[in-house]
């Protein structure tokens, strides 16, 4: 059964999470040098790896006791936040690009991008966190792929015109905020569980 509240939540800080994060910029770039549709073929696969990776690894934390599970979760939460707050802009990065613009070559190239440049990313941990912090891994898993997805679209697509009119600066800073109030509050269960 999947909750509703689980997947809105994960969606939300996932979605803020990464929206800043330079795999937005990178999918900006592809989509503006090839076909959108094979560019975001490759990267939600790519996506969709990371999340199934992360909620597995998640569930694996579901196995300790439950106070340590909300200290652990808590403490990786304050972590990202405060990694957020103290990121610096990043810029977009120089892609290469294939000579062959086949379905295959455009997928591959934005698969191989985000599987590389996602791995042990703040979101795969923060999604890895709320699975062990809901035990809910479908829920979880769903939020997180649809948060990824919703921003690789967008990155792809309009990327350049959402910079334009919300601050980078500002949803870090509401994403970094998320996570503080989700690590405090796991601390806290932690502490009274």
């Amino acid at each position: 059964m999947i909750s509703i509240t689980v997947t809105a939540l994960v969606f939300g800080v996932v979605f803020l999470a990464e929206l800043p994060d330079k795999t937005a910029l990178a999918g900006l770039v592809l989509g503006t040098r090839y076909r959108a549709s094979y560019v975001f073929a490759g990267v939600a696969a790519a996506f969709l790896l990371h999340v199934v990776l992360a909620v597995a690894a998640g569930s694996v934390l579901t196995l300790l006791p439950r106070q340590i599970v909300h200290a652990l979760t808590g403490v990786l939460f304050l972590g990202g936040a405060a990694m957020l707050l103290m990121k610096k802009d990043e810029d977009e990065e120089e892609i290469r690009k294939p000579a062959d613009q086949s379905f295959w070559k455009v997928a591959g190239t934005g698969f191989m991008l985000i599987l590389v440049a996602e791995f042990g990313d703040l979101t795969q941990i923060m999604t890895a966190n709320l699975a062990a912090r809901y035990d809910d891994p479908v829920s979880v898993g769903l939020g997180a792929v649809l948060a990824l997805w919703a921003v690789a679209g967008l990155g792809i697509v309009g990327g350049k015109a959402l910079m334009k009119r919300v601050p980078l600066r500002l949803i870090t800073q509401v994403a970094a905020l998320l996570m503080l109030a989700l690590g405090v509050w796991s601390l806290w269960e932690a502490v009274t569980g």
